[in-house]
């Protein structure tokens, strides 16, 4: 492929380098909500024979089956249910919410409360070309932990919380069996975690980022397991899921919009002098994607849109420093950026000579309702963002109530009202716990902004006494109020464990 070749094809090929860099998005988002997420999860690190595409097969193979066994009264050998307590089951008990728009289709689609179940349900599409879903907590999990090693223990952690074991409650113990007895392939067994580049080393000292927030909340959330019901701890494993996945999606592209800026300066003849300037504009110190309160999509949809045109000025720069002679181009460090803007300063000429400028502005003003977000990736990303963290909107009027982990609700009861950030009870908790994990004792509540702004939500503690926040976090009983206390506000671990014991 060379720079002709992808001025046709824009989206369909990227350069190696970008393509193969540590901090591509990758796996490429698509709609998904959290219990999509979590079942993919579920294939990615125990279900090696169950693949995103067989699942709405199962799923219609399954009530093909439940439904001979209502026909002939009769139920499997090892089952204890019979056939029609079994198609209540999963029609009533486990049941999720479908969105509006799929209230005429039928389809399988539970709860995914225990392993087994991820094998008939939780799709992101139904079809045989979902995209894994789950495939983005463990690209989550190997980036933001400091290295392989702690990565591949955090993963072995996860599997194990998320098997069912006797020390889990009796509903969750007998529906493993009995979802077993009904569809009995794939066995639950640990896939190791494939061997992945993370972060550059130098890049990684003092650095702070969702990815790296997100490992720390998972060893909190599994520290947790033991203190509440597996529905409860699932619950809570979605909420922080789905926050950190967003926000790392997010993060992801204003990494790329930094390099590209990086690289524009530098064919402008104004590049970075050395690597630690590459360094300061790819990882901001802070970030700011939600504000509590406020419309996110808008945010979100810059961001997105500022990651598309990097996407595309970054593949036409490296097609066109390769026509140029520069065969060593990577993507994947600060110092390696650095490195390529040191040749495109250089050798400007010979990259115009190769066509870049045209190429880019050709396909730019081609692509524009792409970067606009209105179609493909940008579009994707944005239905990614809206279902994972906005509430979920549930075609049975019985079942509205159903999501409370979400970090996006409507702010009025109109289809056209926006969506603002606001956290459902079980994030808060969630968040809370993951907060004062490893603490003894309560902490102010500006423990809690600044553990939100480790994934881009801002929020001023001052304002948490008087907004819906705080009159949550009371209903909760997760504060106590002291005039002491800065803002009159401590918060109060929800759950024992995790806490240091106070002689």
């Amino acid at each position: 492929m060379n720079l002709a070749k992808f001025k046709d094809e824009p989206w369909k090929t990227s350069h190696p380098a970008y393509e193969n860099c540590n901090l591509a998005m990758s796996p490429a988002p698509e709609y998904a909500n959290s219990e999509v997420i979590l079942s993919s999860l579920y294939r990615q690190i125990g279900l090696k024979g169950a693949s995103e595409g067989s699942v709405p097969q199962s799923g219609r193979h399954l009530e093909k089956e439940v439904q001979r066994f209502r026909n002939k009264a009769t139920a499997p050998q090892t089952a204890v249910l019979d056939a029609n307590t079994f198609n209540g089951l999963l029609h009533s008990v486990l049941e999720s919410p479908k969105l509006p728009n799929q209230s005429a289709k039928r389809f399988v689609q539970v709860t995914p409360l225990v392993p087994q179940a991820a094998i008939f349900s939780g799709s992101a599409r139904l079809s045989s070309n979902s995209w894994p879903a789950g495939a983005l907590v463990r690209r989550m999990v190997r980036i933001g932990s400091p290295d392989q090693a702690s990565a591949d223990k955090l993963w072995q952690r996860l599997f194990d919380a998320l098997s069912v074991s006797s020390n889990d409650d009796i509903f969750a113990r007998f529906l493993k069996e009995e979802i077993g007895a009904w569809a009995p392939a794939p066995s639950w067994e640990f896939i190791q975690l494939e061997a992945e580049p993370g972060i550059d080393e130098a890049d990684l000292h003092q650095l702070n980022y969702p990815a790296k927030r997100f490992v720390r909340d998972l060893e909190a959330i599994i520290s947790a397991k033991d203190a509440m019901t597996r529905r409860q701890w699932t619950s809570l494993l979605e909420a922080i899921i789905r926050i950190a996945a967003v926000a790392h999606i997010t993060w992801i592209c204003d990494v790329h919009a930094g390099i590209w800026d990086c690289v524009r300066q530098a064919i402008a003849g104004n590049g970075p002098s050395k690597p630690e300037d590459v360094r300061a504009r790819l990882f901001p110190v802070s970030f700011q994607y939600f504000a509590y309160g406020d419309k996110a999509l808008l945010g979100i949809k810059d961001k997105t849109s500022a990651f598309l045109r990097a996407r595309l000025g970054l593949n036409a720069v490296l097609w066109a420093a390769q026509d140029a002679g520069y065969q060593e181009a990577s993507l994947s460090s600060s110092q390696s950026i650095f490195e390529l803007c040191a040749f495109l300063q250089g050798n400007t000429e010979k990259v115009q000579q190769a066509g870049f400028d045209e190429a880019l502005i050709e396909v730019t003003e081609r692509e524009t309702r792409t970067l606009l977000c209105k179609k493909g990736i940008g579009s994707n990303i944005m239905e990614f963002a809206r279902h994972v963290l906005g509430q979920r909107q549930a075609a049975n009027p019985v079942l509205r109530g159903y999501d409370q982990g979400f970090a996006l609700r409507k702010k009025g009861t109109s289809n056209s009202s926006p969506w603002v950030v606001g956290l459902g009870p079980v994030a808060i908790l969630a968040l809370v716990h993951c907060a004062l994990y490893g603490t003894s004792g309560p902490r102010s509540v500006k423990r809690l902004t600044q553990h939100l702004a480790g994934y881009g939500m801002i929020i001023d503690y001052h304002d948490i006494a008087k907004n819906d926040l705080g009159h949550q976090l009371r209903l909760l009983g997760l504060v106590l109020d002291s005039p002491d206390a800065e803002s009159g506000m401590l918060l109060s671990p929800p759950f024992a464990t995790g806490q240091e014991n106070i002689a």
